[in-house]
């Protein structure tokens, strides 16, 4: 008898992949020098997660976009109002069961990885390498950004609550990587719930408890071992995710590379730059790039 192994299927077998990834990433960090263990497991640790949305108890999008697979194990709840899910959606399957265990897994074991450092709550103006960042309570954000600085390759880790309790809120919170970085390689791994209100958040969050997203983006996936619920958002997960995110910047005269691009100046086509393929900023308007 033959065997065939849909794309659909692969597509799984890779978000498990990245899951248990995360699992191996937590064990090398907590043996070995932090830097060491990111040279490890960064290529590891880069292939995107089918499931946008994962929740234990029940999951409920109203008026939303989720691009992405969504699932729900051990419930089987799956409340859609005016809500487009551009993936497959799993009510208590065993693609959502081996995807749940999985996020379990990786749970528990960045529950072991050191701190390398301690943070306040507020995470409001600040601006950090790669590297493992604890809280050790609730964090609270407000109206404020987070700048994470580094390369593509490079990896954050968010321990939130690492005294036992402590939830993620943000309101108005914005996640800004600068200098190449992807949010598919930013964990924050919350002890109880997390809620994004009208925020513009990266990074996969493996919670506790619930998530509540509300208005606002979010450009990673939503694991949760309680409910994960949207209104009003747009949820992107990490398998649309894989390309750096440009970071925001005054890019004028003589002010520095393309990679700190304004409001993506180019559209994502460099031809519309005012500096990139040979041009120069012009005074207004470019001047020289690509012969025009």
């Amino acid at each position: 008898m033959k065997t065939f192994v849909t794309a659909r299927t692969h597509a799984h077998q890779t978000g498990t992949a990245r899951l248990a990834a995360v699992a191996l990433f937590a064990v090398l960090l907590s043996a070995m020098p932090f830097h060491n263990a990111f040279a490890k497991t960064a290529q590891a640790s880069g292939p995107a997660d089918s499931f946008a949305v994962l929740a234990g108890t029940a999951v409920t999008c109203t008026n939303s976009t989720i691009i992405g697979d969504v699932g729900v194990w051990p419930g089987t709840a799956i409340t859609q109002t005016n809500c487009s899910i551009s993936g497959t959606v799993h009510a208590g399957d065993g693609v959502a069961k081996e995807a749940y265990i999985d996020f379990l897994s990786a749970y528990n074991s960045l529950a072991l990885v050191p701190c390398g450092s301690t943070l306040p709550g507020n995470l409001a103006g600040l601006v950090l390498a790669p590297g493992v960042y604890c809280v050790e309570a609730a964090s609270t954000t407000t109206n404020g950004t987070l700048t994470l600085s580094g390369s593509p390759s490079d990896v954050w880790l968010f321990k939130i609550g690492t005294s036992g309790t402590g939830a993620l809120t943000g309101t108005g919170f914005s996640v800004v990587m600068e200098g190449g970085g992807t949010p598919c390689n930013v964990y924050w791994r919350v002890a109880e719930a997390a809620t994004m209100t009208d925020s513009a958040f990266q990074g996969t969050i493996l919670a506790g408890a619930a998530i509540t997203i509300t208005r606002g983006t979010f450009d990673g996936d939503a694991l949760a071992q309680a409910a994960v619920t949207m209104t009003g958002a747009n949820v992107t997960g990490c398998e649309q995710t894989s390309q750096p995110v440009r970071s925001r910047c005054n890019q004028g005269v003589g002010n520095g590379p393309e990679n700190c691009d304004p409001g993506n100046s180019n559209q994502g086509n460099p031809d519309r730059s005012n500096d990139e393929l040979g041009g120069t900023p012009g005074d207004p308007g470019r001047k020289g790039g690509n012969g025009k």
